[in-house]
């Protein structure tokens, strides 16, 4: 019987390099099919894609000030490593979100095809990153740090904080959008609230 320390793996350089990168397109592709057919997220992402809507600023850009505040938190309770990789995952999201339009168009795309689509690559994006020590920041980090701390998941912390964002995106949207919105959130997070075990897969 082969017991957790035995599934020990150290990843290596080449490894994180190409998990994170793995995890950034993923979730870049997931956020552009979510802009296109103009639905929203949870997360620090959906406030920067609500602001987005409403401004009409690049998502990158305020994606990527969104979570400046939140690398000191990662810091202090997260380390060094984590945030160093947190900082180049988010800025390369920024730049891979403003970038995809220009070579990946889409023509048609029902929102709820659109949801599914959005919260399916996203929770597998977010698991490579995870698996290698990396977030997107922002309330990510809260999650995985009460994970962490309390055993509580981290996919129920996101569900928790996702309810608020979208009570609020109820009063400035559509509901038909929420509501197409929520779906992609949920299947989202239930993909990170069933395989984020880390008593599962242990990599140092």
């Amino acid at each position: 019987m082969v017991t957790i320390d035995e599934t020990k793996v150290r990843h290596t350089a080449l490894d994180d390099a190409q998990g994170l990168g793995l995890g950034v397109f993923l979730c870049g592709l997931g956020m552009h099919v979510l802009t296109h057919v103009g639905l929203i997220t949870g997360q620090t992402a959906g406030i920067a894609v609500i602001i987005s809507y409403m401004t009409g600023w690049s998502f990158g850009a305020v994606f990527f000030v969104i979570n400046l505040p939140f690398y000191l938190l990662a810091y202090r309770r997260l380390g060094l490593e984590f945030t160093v990789k947190s900082l180049v995952s988010v800025t390369a999201l920024s730049l891979v979100t403003d970038l995809l339009p220009f070579g990946f168009t889409i023509d048609t795309l029902h929102p709820a095809l659109g949801a599914v689509i959005f919260g399916a690559t996203v929770g597998i994006g977010l698991l490579a990153m995870f698996r290698h020590n990396g977030s997107l920041g922002g309330l990510g980090v809260v999650a995985l740090l009460v994970q962490d701390k309390t055993g509580f998941k981290a996919g129920y912390v996101q569900l928790i904080s996702d309810a608020v964002i979208f009570a609020i995106a109820a009063l400035l949207f559509p509901l038909s959008v929420v509501g197409w919105s929520l779906l992609g959130a949920v299947i989202l997070n239930m993909i990170i609230t069933f395989n984020h075990r880390r008593d599962r897969y242990i990599a140092t």
